[in-house]
C-alpha cells in the first residue's frame, strides 16, 4: 500500500510539501508594506486558501532538536510571521518569530529580496501596521501566511531551493547523536538499504472523522509496548526520509482532492493508469448522475461492452485501488484496502444498480440509481446515526460484490414497517426496498438458486415462487380494497394488522380475506369484479395453505410484496382514471 501511494507523488521530497496558505502580505521593494491579500476562494466561509505545491517544511524532529523554538520557512502562521495574539510572556512563540526572521535575512545574503523581506519584519512599525490590519480583516493567528513582493510570490520562485537543501542539512548536523539511526535498514517501501526516517509526517484531512486538526501519523511508535527488538520510534518500520515524504504526499494529495466522506470516514481511490471523472466507476457509485434515469448503470455497461469488443485496451489492463480511512488518537486508521482489476469493478458497480433496481412508488417506471449514502441512510433517521464500520463494511459489499450482510436485515426491515404503517409521516424509502431486493438476490446467486434469482423482479412478480412475497401482495390489495370502499378510516387494515400479518399470516390473512365481500358488496361491479379475481389469483399461490410463521427474511419478502404490489396498483388505478377522462 505504501509503495503504490509513494508513486502518487514523483516529485515529493524531504524539505517539501504542499500547504495551503490563505494570507499573503504583500510588499513592495521600494515602499514597503501594501496590503494584506485573502488566497484562494476569496470571501467563502470555508476557504482553504490557495495550495502551493513545493513550500519549504521542516520535520517535527528537525522544529524541536535545536536549543530554542524553530519555525518553517516563507510560510507560517500569523501568530509566528506577525505576532497576531501572541503577548509578552509568551517566548515559544517569540523565538520561532525571531527564527523565522533570521532564516530570511541569512537567504538574504544570496536573495536581495528575502533581505527586503527581513528588513520589514524588523521595523517595529511596519510590523504594527500589518498586525493592525491583519486584526481588521479578523485574521486568525493559526491561518497560514506568505509574502508577496512587487507582485511575485516567492513560494512559485525555485531560486531559493537549493539554499533551503543546504540550511536543512546543516540543521541536520546539529541534531542529537541519539535521535539518529546508526545502521542503515531496508525501507519497506522502496527494498532498498537507507537510513530510516525517526518519525513519519503528519497525514491531514480527518480532522472532521476522528482524525486532529494538526494532522495524524500513518506510522508511528510513540510507546514502548509498540516497540520490538531494542528498536526506537519508527525503525520499527523502516522507511527512508525520501519514501516516507512520497507516501505522505500522494496520501495528502487524495484525502484532500479525491476523497469522499462516508459516515465516519473517508473514502479515497485511484487507478494504476489514469481515468476520466465521467468513466470512474466509484464516483459513479458515490454520486451516480441524476439528469437521466438509470444513466450511471448505462455508463458501466457501456464500459462493460468496450472492454469485452477490444475497444478500450486501456480499461482492460487498468486496476484500481481505494482505501477507507478515519483517525482516532492522532494515528490513521485504515478500515478497509481493496484492489483489483478495472474490469472487475466496473461489472461489481453495474451488478450493485443491477440488484438495486426497483419500481417507483407510484408505479409508473424503475427508480434512478441511488447513490451509495442513499441507500444507507435509508437505515437510519439520520446519517449521523450510521455507524462507521457497517459503512466501510456495504462499501466493499458493493465495490467487490459481496453478499450484505444478514446484521443489515433488521434494520432495514424496522424502518421499512414505521413507513408502512404511517405512509402519510414516512414515504416509503425507495433505496430501502431496493436494498431488501438486492438482499435477496445476491443470496440467490450464492447459493445457485436461479428461479429465485430470476423470479424477484423490479416490478411485482405474479409467479414468484416464495409465499411470504404472495403473503404481502394480498395484505397490499386487501388494503386497497378498503380504501376503494370505505375512502381514508384512519387506522386501517395495514394499521391494525401488518405486523401479525408479516409473522402469522395464517392467523390474520384469512379472517381478513373473508371480511373483504363487505367490502366488495360497495364497489361498482366493475372494480368488484377487479378485487375479487385479484385475490382469488393471490391465494392460487399458496399451495396447501398460509404460512403459519414467516422468519426475519421471509418478512423482509412479504414488505417487498406489499410495496411491489402497491406500486402496481398505483399505477393500474392512474390508467383506469385516464381512461374515464378519456371516455368522458
Amino acid at each position: 500500500m505504501l509503495e503504490l501511494l509513494s508513486k502518487l507523488s514523483d516529485n515529493a521530497e524531504a524539505g517539501f510539501k504542499p500547504k495551503d496558505v490563505k494570507w499573503a502580505i504583500a510588499l513592495d521593494s521600494e515602499h514597503g508594506f501594501l496590503e494584506i491579500i485573502e488566497l484562494g476562494e476569496v470571501g467563502e466561509k470555508k476557504n482553504r486558501g490557495r495550495t502551493f505545491p513545493r513550500c519549504p517544511d521542516l520535520s517535527q524532529p528537525e522544529l524541536v532538536s535545536g536549543s530554542t523554538a524553530r519555525s518553517h520557512f516563507l510560510v507560517e502562521t500569523a501568530g509566528v510571521v506577525a505576532l497576531l495574539g501572541v503577548k509578552e510572556d509568551e517566548s515559544k512563540t517569540l523565538e520561532k518569530h525571531r527564527f523565522f526572521v533570521n532564516m530570511l535575512g541569512e537567504a538574504g545574503k544570496d536573495f536581495p529580496e528575502l533581505a527586503k523581506i527581513a528588513g520589514i519584519l524588523s521595523n517595529p512599525d511596519e510590523m504594527e501596521s500589518i498586525k493592525r490590519l491583519m486584526v481588521e480583516k479578523k485574521i486568525k493567528p493559526t491561518d497560514k501566511v506568505t509574502f508577496q513582493l512587487d507582485g511575485r510570490f516567492p513560494l512559485e520562485e525555485d531560486y531559493w531551493h537549493d539554499w533551503w537543501r543546504k540550511f536543512r542539512l546543516n540543521l541536520k548536523e546539529n541534531v542529537p547523536k541519539q535521535s539518529v539511526p546508526a545502521n542503515l535498514m531496508r525501507c519497506l517501501v522502496t527494498g532498498e538499504l537507507s537510513i530510516p526516517a525517526l518519525t513519519h509526517s503528519k497525514i491531514t484531512g480527518l480532522a472532521g472523522i476522528g482524525g486532529q486538526a494538526s494532522g495524524d501519523v500513518l506510522v508511528g511508535f510513540d510507546k514502548e509496548a509498540f516497540c520490538s527488538y531494542g528498536l526506537s520510534q519508527s525503525t520499527n518500520a523502516a522507511v527512508s526520509e525520501q519514501a516516507m515524504n512520497a507516501y505522505c504526499a500522494g496520501l495528502n494529495e487524495l484525502i484532500k482532492n479525491h476523497g469522499t466522506n462516508l459516515a465516519g470516514t473517508r473514502v479515497v481511490h485511484w487507478f494504476k493508469h489514469k481515468v476520466e471523472k465521467d468513466e470512474d466507476p466509484l464516483i459513479l457509485l458515490l454520486n451516480p448522475p441524476e439528469q437521466q434515469d438509470n444513466i450511471a448503470q448505462s455508463l458501466a455497461v457501456r464500459m462493460l461492452d468496450s472492454i469485452r469488443t477490444g475497444e478500450r485496451p486501456d480499461l482492460a489492463e487498468n486496476e484500481y485501488y481505494a482505501l477507507i480511512l478515519s483517525g482516532a488518537g492522532g494515528r490513521v486508521m485504515v478500515r478497509d484496502w481493496i484492489e483489483g482489476p478495472f474490469t472487475e469493478l466496473i461489472f461489481n458497480i453495474n451488478q450493485w444498480f443491477d440488484d438495486l433496481n426497483i419500481i417507483q412508488r407510484d408505479g409508473n417506471k424503475i427508480a434512478r440509481n441511488p447513490k451509495f449514502m442513499a441507500v444507507m441512510g435509508s437505515l437510519v433517521r439520520e446519517l449521523k446515526d450510521l455507524p462507521a464500520p457497517l459503512v466501510s463494511k456495504m462499501w466493499r459489499v458493493a465495490v467487490k460484490n459481496e453478499l450484505i450482510p444478514y446484521a443489515i436485515l433488521p434494520i432495514c426491515l424496522s424502518r421499512r414497517k414505521m413507513e408502512i404503517l404511517q405512509p402519510d409521516k414516512y414515504p416509503i424509502n425507495v433505496a430501502g426496498m431496493a436494498l431488501i431486493r438486492a438482499y435477496h438476490l445476491r443470496k440467490y446467486r450464492k447459493e445457485s438458486n436461479q428461479i429465485m434469482e430470476e423470479g424477484l423482479q423490479p416490478v411485482v412478480n405474479e409467479n414468484f415462487p416464495g409465499p411470504a412475497y404472495h403473503c404481502g401482495r394480498l395484505l397490499a390489495v386487501l388494503a386497497e380494497l378498503q380504501r376503494s370502499a370505505l375512502g381514508d378510516v384512519g387506522s386501517g387494515v395495514v394499521q391494525r394488522y401488518y405486523a401479525a400479518a408479516s409473522t402469522t399470516p395464517a392467523l390474520v390473512l384469512g379472517r381478513l380475506t373473508r371480511n373483504s365481500q363487505y367490502h366488495l358488496n360497495k364497489l361498482q361491479p366493475g372494480l368488484a369484479y377487479w378485487y375479487e379475481s385479484k385475490i382469488a389469483e393471490i391465494w392460487s399461490r399458496f399451495q396447501d395453505a398460509l404460512p403459519a410463521t414467516l422468519n426475519l427474511e421471509e418478512q423482509s419478502l412479504f414488505a417487498l410484496g406489499y410495496y411491489q404490489q402497491l406500486a402496481d396498483m398505483r399505477t393500474k388505478k392512474s390508467k383506469n382514471n385516464q381512461e374515464e377522462e378519456n371516455v368522458q
